[in-house]
């Protein structure tokens, strides 16, 4: 059945005070002609001193009732300027005030949202520009004969070319993952099998970086339901920053362990771990904290946060304990597929 839009006949006028005012006298004037009706006579005087005791109560009132939506219009004006900051006062609890609570909410995502764009772009273009920059003066180098196209300034100039290919397919993941429109393809994944194969890369990434280190594996038999590609990316970057942060030597440290419907997945190196202070900010675009010497993008950790969360997960840096040192980061993932 198709219901027709009830009227709306004071549209056309621009003020809710004098909407109201309209209603009163509308009102009041229902309830002269039944009273004169009744008693078969007018009093003017006293009808005429009270429409004009009740209009001007209702200017004093009105003006405090629709104040808020004044506000909302100055802020809305000074938001399509890229002004975020205005906020409209909310004491009241009708429908206007809950209205400017849900603008502030809203107000408030926007500048939160504008800030963060404006952060990423200024960080992404402080990742681009260094690598760029350092193209640009080894190419200069090799063309003014400076320098020679031997293979220790190839080797360079491959390394920064990776570093620009590895942000760039970071911030394309990053984006694919926060816009939904990579689905995940769910099957059994036997975790014993697959912590093998994200290890034995592992070892050979960190043997080509010429990193001396150990990996040790802890894993029941157990099979858990998740996008077995999209995990990988998420241990692989787990491990490589641990092989990157372990000293010479040290051990990384992979275990698995069953915990009622979940399965809690554990990653952890003998480095210096990260501050308390730090341990929540390390999963936020571009934040790397007082481990940047490594040179990432700070998109990894961005990511792995994203994937865990859309298996209906969670990540976090944990306290590895008095008695131990270095970073300790737990995944858990539910054993029953959502």
């Amino acid at each position: 059945m198709i219901r027709l839009p009830l009227p709306r006949p004071l549209d056309p006028v621009r003020s809710i005070k004098i909407k109201i005012g309209m209603i009163l006298i509308g009102a009041g004037a229902a309830g002269m002609a039944w009273f004169t009706l009744w008693l078969g006579w007018f009093p003017l005087w006293t009808s005429v001193t009270a429409i004009v005791v009740a209009l001007t109560t209702l200017q004093f009132l009105a003006h405090g009732m629709t104040s808020p939506l004044r506000e909302m219009t100055a802020a809305a004006g000074a938001m399509a300027r890229g002004d975020y900051s205005r906020r409209v006062r909310a004491t009241s609890r009708d429908e206007v005030g809950q209205l400017a609570e849900a603008f502030n909410r809203m107000a408030a995502d926007l500048q939160a949202a504008d800030h963060q764009r404006r952060e990423l772009i200024a960080n992404v273009s402080h990742e681009l520009r260094t690598p760029i920059t350092a193209l640009q003066g080894l190419l200069e180098n090799i063309v003014d004969g400076v320098a020679g196209a031997d293979p220790e300034m190839m080797q360079t100039a491959l390394t920064q070319t990776e570093r620009l290919g590895r942000l760039v397919t970071e911030l394309l993941d990053l984006s694919r993952v926060e816009a939904g429109v990579t689905p995940l393809v769910r099957t059994p994944i036997d975790v014993p099998t697959f912590l093998d194969d994200v290890v034995a890369e592992a070892r050979v990434n960190a043997a080509g970086a010429g990193r001396e280190v150990l990996f040790e594996i802890r894993t029941p038999a157990v099979v858990v339901p998740g996008d077995r590609e999209r995990l990988h990316q998420v241990f692989a970057n787990l491990l490589d920053n641990a092989a990157r942060h372990s000293p010479p030597g040290g051990t990384v440290l992979v275990r698995a362990e069953r915990r009622d419907n979940h399965l809690l997945l554990a990653v952890a190196d003998h480095g210096d771990g990260i501050p308390p202070a730090e341990r929540e900010r390390v999963f936020e675009r571009f934040t790397r904290g007082e481990r940047s010497a490594s040179g990432g993008t700070g998109l990894g950790l961005a990511i792995a946060r994203w994937v865990v969360q859309l298996h209906r997960g969670t990540i976090a840096v944990v306290d590895p304990g008095r008695d131990r040192r270095g970073c300790h980061i737990h995944v858990t993932l539910p054993l029953q597929a959502a």
